[in-house]
């Protein structure tokens, strides 16, 4: 079975671009567009990755993150941090409530791939 990503973003636009680039990539691809909205489909899907907006309506990407992390059943799940806040502070908040990685919006779609196949495990 292939991967499952959960793609948690509130831009129409980029949730549309980022499930294209990895259907075509071979990944199964869930959506959420608000914080809560993740929260639901990280318990529900148990995806195996989730590309996280930091800016999202109801709870932010830093929270979801805490929330994912404070929770033992889905510390397996890595999560990768998309966002337009590419300050060091905010980096330095997102790895420390226990991010896997985090890359600044605009990103290069081959980057963010070979990133997800990094994380995944199955190569670049």
């Amino acid at each position: 079975m292939s991967p499952k990503i959960l793609v948690a973003d509130d831009e129409p636009n980029i949730v549309i671009s980022l499930e294209y680039l990895l259907k075509r990539e071979g990944y199964t691809v869930v959506v959420a567009r608000d914080g809560e909205e993740t929260l639901a489909a990280i318990r529900r899907e148990q995806p195996d990755l989730v590309l996280l907006d930091v800016m999202m309506p109801k709870k932010t990407g830093f929270e979801v993150c805490q929330e994912v992390r404070a929770d033992d059943t889905l510390q397996s799940i890595k999560i990768l941090m998309l966002t337009a806040k590419g300050r060091d502070t905010d980096v330095s908040k997102g790895m420390a409530l226990g991010a896997d990685a985090y890359m600044t919006k605009p990103f290069a779609t081959r980057e963010l791939v070979q990133k997800v196949a990094a994380m995944l495990g199955s190569g670049a």
